[in-house]
């Protein structure tokens, strides 16, 4: 929310994709410390590899789009909130 108040207050109206990305970014978080702890693991197979990090890019990628669109509805309700104070008379 922060960012986007910030965003507008700049006059940058371009917030849509820039709030989507924000909440988004915890999936790479998510998917770097999967594999800070994948190094960890005893692996011998190639197929071990792929397995393990394709299922962890479908994951993070899930989890981006989820939060990107928690993180867009929130958002666009604050944006929505802030303008319907304004009175115009």
């Amino acid at each position: 929310m922060v960012l986007v108040y910030f965003q507008l207050c700049a006059e940058d109206y371009h917030w849509w994709w820039k709030s989507f990305l924000a909440a988004g970014s915890t999936a790479i978080y998510v998917f770097l410390y999967s594999a800070i702890y994948f190094s960890k693991l005893e692996a011998n197979l190639a197929v071990t590899y792929v397995i393990y990090f394709g299922y962890m890019f479908v994951l993070s990628l899930g989890l981006f789009l989820l939060c990107g669109a928690v993180g867009f509805g929130s958002a666009f309700w604050f944006i929505k909130t802030i303008y319907g104070s304004i009175k115009i008379d």
